[in-house]
């Protein structure tokens, strides 16, 4: 049973997590032959300030501005 365990910054909706389960679960069966019932995805939200890339936290990273500024919107 494939168990896959996403890590993404807070703000996609439910039809986008849904969206990538289905393509997730797709690529799971055709690629490692599992029962589509088995595969398993865990979706944990992280915040921007838990998160670096490049050395920089998201939360301060210009390039992820506009993101980080709709995930904090969204959640006030």
């Amino acid at each position: 049973m494939p168990n896959i365990r996403v890590e993404l910054l807070p703000g996609r909706t439910v039809d986008q997590r849904r969206a990538f389960a289905e393509a997730v679960t797709d690529a799971a069966v055709d690629a490692l032959g599992a029962r589509r019932q088995d595969v398993r995805i865990m979706f944990e939200e992280v915040a921007a300030d838990f998160v670096a890339n490049g050395g920089v936290l998201a939360s301060e990273d210009d390039s992820r501005a506009a993101l980080v500024a709709r995930v904090t919107s969204s959640s006030v």
